[in-house]
């Protein structure tokens, strides 16, 4: 698929999930482009990259990182994120002037990979580590897979309003997520995790200016509600950082799953992280686990937790929160949520 598609599917994904803002840029970055204008050159370095390295929201991301480093004030002016109230159609003019002054500093944005560490998909793992601890009537042994700045692995830090009077999670934590359910509930048992590890390739400090800078950047400008997660989450991550390893999914898997670990049931959780992985790494993981579940016992499960989008046609995607169970190997369907998490429907 061209870029230009490209673009215009994750326009598609972005008007549909709430962001006009980013959805209109990226159309217009699409056109501007077919036209053989400024963002044509620019991208033109990144026309092979693979779909899942998601161009569209490097693109974004890199336009939004000028954004908050004042670099681009006109196009600020669109930015809720920066209080920017200008129009939303009258956004891609602007931006494309930016990407004709800027096109080195953006064709730097491009060469990151997405680090979108959302928050808001915590409420997607809390639930399912509420369903593992009332089967397993263990502690939990967390470890992510593509944990970014690790936030997530703060799972249990966080403040679920799950109804009218009842908060689950840490009740005084500066991150809630109100009503972040529907559906049938998953049974409450007190969730104990006693230790927590991740790796990511290109991992991030929550307590860097310029990493916090890079997560910002990723987050859609208009979903200011987002930006309110993500500035409360670094908090609790700077009181209490969770460390995350330079590796790759394959090689943290074989070193943490290499034994079985009894009295707690270890948990292996992702979140929209398949997509970036190369086909062998992912053939790769699954191996892993496979294996360590083999491995497993009643007094040392093995789960695998994600949450991952399903294609249902064309652009459209829904996003499922699954639980692969050992001994066993039992895998069913959790819930579906949408890509930043919230709501999560549980089945």
């Amino acid at each position: 698929m061209s870029l230009p598609r490209r673009f215009r599917a994750q326009a598609e994904q972005c008007l549909r999930n709430g962001s006009p803002l980013t959805a209109a840029l990226l159309e217009g970055a699409a056109g501007d482009d077919e036209a053989g204008g400024p963002v044509h050159e620019l991208l033109a370095p990144f026309a092979a990259d693979p779909s899942g390295s998601v161009a569209s929201l490097r693109f974004a991301g890199a336009l939004h990182r000028l954004v908050l480093e004042r670099q681009a004030p006109d196009l600020a002016l669109h930015y809720p994120s920066v209080g920017g109230t200008a129009p939303v159609e009258e956004a891609w003019p602007v931006a494309r002037r930016v990407v004709e002054r800027c096109a080195e500093q953006l064709a730097a944005g491009l060469r990151r990979p997405v680090q979108t560490n959302e928050v808001g998909r915590s409420a997607a793992l809390y639930g399912g580590l509420l369903h593992v601890t009332a089967r397993t009537g263990l502690p939990i042994r967390l470890l992510e897979v593509g944990a970014s700045a690790g936030l997530n692995l703060l799972v249990d830090r966080f403040a679920y309003e799950v109804a009218e009077g009842v908060v689950l999670g840490e009740p005084s934590s500066p991150v809630r997520l109100r009503a972040p359910w529907r559906g049938r509930f998953p049974a409450y048992a007190p969730l104990e995790v006693v230790s927590r590890a991740g790796c990511d390739p290109a991992p991030l400090d929550p307590g860097s200016e310029a990493d916090r800078l890079t997560l910002t950047s990723y987050v859609w400008a208009d979903q200011v509600d987002r930006f309110e997660r993500l500035r409360n989450a670094l908090q609790v991550a700077a009181a209490r950082p969770v460390p995350v390893e330079r590796l790759p999914a394959s090689a943290f898997l074989a070193r943490e799953l290499a034994e079985p670990v009894p009295g707690v049931a270890t948990v292996v959780w992702h979140s929209v992280v398949r997509q970036y992985l190369s086909v062998d790494e992912r053939v790769e993981m699954d191996r892993l686990l496979a294996e360590a579940g083999e491995r497993a016992t009643p007094d040392a499960p093995v789960l695998r937790l994600s949450l991952e989008p399903e294609r249902i046609a064309g652009s459209t995607f829904r996003f499922l929160v699954e639980l692969t169970e050992w001994p066993g190997g039992r895998r069913e369907l959790l819930a579906e949520a949408l890509g930043h998490g919230p709501p999560v429907t549980w089945v």
